[in-house]
């Protein structure tokens, strides 16, 4: 298994007299990383990893988001995996030391060497919690967010085998991460799913990880702004353009949900009785359910009870179950539902994609999603600089081109939507979206998010979830053919 050597105190990067980027340490590649050819975009991603490494865990981006996100580590694992299979088991595992009694994986795990002003808000906004006896003794949030986690590491075992790689240490670390994984998703299942819907309630957009999408503002939009503290906005101070951020008015509402949150201990029974925010996410749901799926392998390599295998198995069935009820057949698309509301949020974004994600079993169903997909609304709009699907229909109302989450393209999303494709059977439409969505990366700036028309990086540069998933399109074929 390839060592850990190269995660340690590095050169860092320098700005050479044309304004390009050099690395010292790409001149020197160990044997096993031979194929990072210096000056190729497998190499540059691999930089970025290794930029943002502290150690035992990768910050997200070097200056917006120094802390550890939770889905952005399991990305991050799945790329880590083509450079260092035990440093790819070890993001999980740090993420995972952090893990709440009730099973909850926090959405943020704080570094306490970030600078306060890095980000806000930060563990000081979150201190109350430390005398939640549910919370861990390090600083999180009280948040979580999508549970790509067993996904990523029964996907470190594939690299491994694809690879060639000896997979003992793999196997080792997958029977240690199995409770924990298996509490996490108990957690979801039953304190995130009270009705036993099969669908994931989130309790604050942030928990979605597409937190300014337009899926929220109607729910947003009804909340009324209590008295809370008075805060800085800090993440303007890391982008050039405003408007590729929340507007204040969606911010304030942000954290005011937190303050409600907070104030809770991050009870669950009392932020359902009590939180304005209450939303069933059919993207989350659909990433539950192909979790589930990678759980009830990793159980099978633990050698989990009987009862887990059935109770996992029954998770999926709920959670396709859930996802066909949320189904709105003149949009072609699956749409979240407003518990407070009772309603549905008629918003044409990816996350309406959720059956694919999830692996639609109706052909029929799986036929319209695919022509959404390849339409106007999305991946087929004529005015795109490559065809991939904007994170918002630029059909829609709301649709803006710069701003996070109503419009840019996500190499994350498209990571998700051609690894689903694979899984389903859709091996030319995957081919087409890896190859546009590498053409999109290819000039090595590996941004957070991708204006759809001009293909102009956007939000934090040298990302290192979108510098994950650009190795692990670059290693090889993708996900093996389905048994």
């Amino acid at each position: 298994m390839a060592t850990s050597r190269y995660f340690g105190r590095r050169e860092r990067k320098k700005e050479d007299d044309d304004g390009s980027r050099t690395d010292a340490w790409m001149k020197t590649l160990p044997p096993e990383e031979a194929h990072l050819e210096p000056g190729g975009l497998a190499a540059r991603a691999a930089a970025v990893l290794r930029e943002n490494d502290m150690g035992t865990w990768t910050r997200a981006a070097p200056s917006l988001y120094p802390h550890q996100w939770s889905w952005d580590s399991a990305f991050i694992a799945i790329g880590l995996a083509h450079l260092d299979t035990r440093r790819a088991a070890g993001e999980i595992r740090n993420l995972f030391d952090h893990q709440w009694a009730t099973g909850k994986v926090p959405h943020i795990v704080f570094n306490p060497d970030a600078p306060p002003e890095s980000y806000f808000p930060g563990p000081e906004h979150w201190s109350s919690l430390a005398d939640s006896p549910d919370a861990p003794p390090a600083m999180t949030s009280g948040l979580c967010q999508p549970p790509v986690h067993a996904i990523a590491a029964r996907r470190i075992l594939e690299t491994c085998e694809r690879r060639g790689v000896e997979t003992a240490g793999t196997l080792d670390f997958l029977r240690e991460i199995y409770p924990r994984l298996f509490a996490w998703h108990r957690y979801l299942a039953t304190a995130r799913d009270p009705e036993g819907s099969g669908l994931v309630t989130i309790y604050h957009p942030w928990e979605s990880g597409t937190d300014n999408s337009p899926r929220w503002s109607a729910a947003l939009e009804r909340i009324e702004i209590g008295e809370a503290p008075e805060y800085e906005r800090l993440d303007l101070k890391h982008v050039a353009d405003p408007s590729e951020r929340p507007i204040d008015a969606v911010y304030d509402r942000f954290i005011w949900l937190v303050e409600l949150i907070r104030r809770t201990g991050c009870d669950d029974a009392v932020i359902q009785a009590t939180s304005p925010f209450l939303v069933k996410d059919v993207l989350m749901s659909a990433i539950l359910v192909r979790a589930n799926e990678a759980l009830l392998d990793i159980a099978e390599i633990a050698g989990a009870p009987q009862g887990d295998l059935a109770t996992i198995r029954a998770w999926i069935e709920r959670g396709r179950q859930g996802l066909d009820e949320r189904w709105d057949p003149e949009l072609g698309l699956c749409l979240d539902y407003d518990l407070r509301a009772g309603e549905p949020l008629r918003v044409s974004t990816v996350a309406g994609f959720a059956p694919l994600v999830a692996g639609a079993g109706d052909t029929d169903r799986l036929r319209v999603l695919l022509e959404v997909l390849d339409s106007p609304l999305f991946a087929g709009h004529p005015d795109l600089r490559w065809p991939l699907p904007p994170s918002t229909s630029p059909q829609e109302p709301r649709f803006h081109p710069r701003s996070y989450w109503r419009g840019p393209i996500w190499p994350v999303v498209n990571w998700l939507l051609w690894w689903s494709l694979e899984r389903t059977g859709e091996k030319e439409r995957a081919a087409r979206l890896r190859s546009h969505g590498l053409a999109q990366l290819s000039d090595g700036r590996f941004g957070e998010y991708y204006e759809p028309f001009t293909g102009e990086a956007l939000g934090s540069r040298d990302q290192s979830w979108t510098a994950a998933v650009a190795l692990d399109w670059l290693a090889g074929d993708g996900a093996p053919e389905e048994q």
